[in-house]
């Protein structure tokens, strides 16, 4: 069994630029506001979400692992 992640998009960083729902359809969406979330905060381990969050134009997408909280991304320095 693969990895789980715990997927959070920090709102008050998030400009709404749908770069997350382009790459990686059906992870995050845009709500009424054009702010993005997941659509599931906690998902199997996904190269298009880590995609995602690496693309963020505002680095506003946090992954770590489910249940332990170790960062996968963003890298810490």
């Amino acid at each position: 069994m693969g990895d789980r992640w715990h997927v959070e998009v920090d709102r008050s960083v998030c400009i709404g630029s749908g770069m997350c729902v382009l790459t990686a359809p059906g992870g995050f969406e845009l709500d009424t506001a054009r702010q993005s979330h997941p659509t599931e905060p906690e998902t199997d381990a996904n190269e298009k979400v880590l995609e995602a969050a690496e693309g963020c134009p505002v680095e506003a997408i946090t992954i770590t692992l489910a249940g332990g909280g170790e960062v996968v991304f963003p890298p810490e320095d």
